[in-house]
Parts: C-alpha cells; structure tokens; sequence
C-alpha cells in the first residue's frame, strides 16, 4: 500500500496507463493478425497503411519498442510483397 499521497496517486495513474495501453496494444495486435490472414493482396495493401499507424503510435507512447515496431512492419511489408 501507498505511504504517501503522491504514491497513491502515482499507483492510480499507472493503472489508468496500463489499461490504456493494453486496450491499444490488443487492438494493433488483432489488426496485424487480421492483415496477415487477408489473401487477397489489394485488401492487404489497403490496410496496410492503418496497421503501420497504429504501429507507429504505439512505438510513439513506447508501449513497444522502436524496433520491435520496425520489425513487424518490415515483416508486414514481406508477406504482402509474397501474396
């Protein structure tokens, strides 16, 4: 338990975050299983841009890391260049 106020506070916020970030990062996660199970390649490339946003965001707040990110869009850009 929190011995100050200010710990207390610190305690709500980084719930709020957590929260915050765990709802984005699910959302980006089904967004790329949703483009990696699209076979028709012009539907792929018309989410593509979306996906490689909410990527970038995430990286933005660091909720994953800038390379991470790097590495799921290169990885994104492969299997549509495959289809």
């Amino acid at each position: 338990m929190a011995n100050h106020a200010s710990a207390a506070k610190r305690a709500r916020q980084s719930e709020r975050r957590r929260l915050h970030n765990r709802y984005y990062a699910k959302t980006t996660r089904n967004a790329i299983r949703a483009l990696r199970n699209t076979t028709d390649k012009s539907q792929a490339e018309a989410m593509l841009p979306k996906v490689y946003s909410m990527i970038d965001k995430l990286a933005k707040i660091n909720v994953i890391h800038d390379n991470k990110a790097a590495n799921l869009k290169s990885g994104l850009a492969v299997y549509i260049n495959k289809l």
